[in-house]
């Protein structure tokens, strides 16, 4: 067993683990916060996708080992206290950008990574960043139009010189 401490949805968490365990399984095993999900265990679908110290990681690839020190940021931790959605939440539900609901949390995950790199969100820059998150359900179309719209809103939200918020 090794302990591991690390900021999760911005509250400090300490536990003991197993050197092998992924982090998908210690977010959703250990912490509860089952709303990362496993869909392939091979990182090709995406469905566990989250923020790791500011970067898209597919969290079934990292030990949790590995997130000693680390800030993560799970679909939990978007909406407000007040239960208020994030806006790339919000222009989801607007949009559209689901169906089946199963990749929502990686794809929503994606695309804020994606807004907060600063990236282009033309149809084409928005899919090529989205090209590690599948979905089985839906033509991707409305999933792009949710994220170009957050986009919008979030960048003219922020403050000058910011790209995306929270960088």
């Amino acid at each position: 067993m090794r302990r591991i401490a690390c900021t999760v949805n911005g509250v400090r968490r300490e536990a003991e683990v197993e050197p092998r365990l992924l982090l998908v399984y210690f977010l959703r095993e250990t912490l509860g916060l089952t709303g990362t999900n496993v869909g392939c265990d091979t990182t090709s679908c995406g469905a566990c996708t989250v923020l790791f110290t500011g970067k898209t990681v597919k969290s079934c690839n990292l030990l949790a080992v590995q997130a000693d020190g680390a800030e993560i940021t799970t679909i939990e931790g978007l909406a407000g206290d007040d239960g208020q959605l994030h806006p790339l939440q919000e222009a989801f539900r607007q949009h559209h950008g689901l169906q089946c609901g199963y990749c929502t949390p990686g794809m929503i995950m994606a695309g804020l990574g994606l807004i907060q790199s600063g990236a282009g969100m033309s149809d084409a820059e928005v899919r090529l960043g989205l090209e590690g998150n599948l979905c089985r359900c839906t033509g991707y179309q409305n999933i792009v139009e949710a994220i170009q719209d957050a986009a919008g809103k979030m960048r003219q939200a922020a403050p000058a010189g910011v790209q995306g918020g929270s960088e």
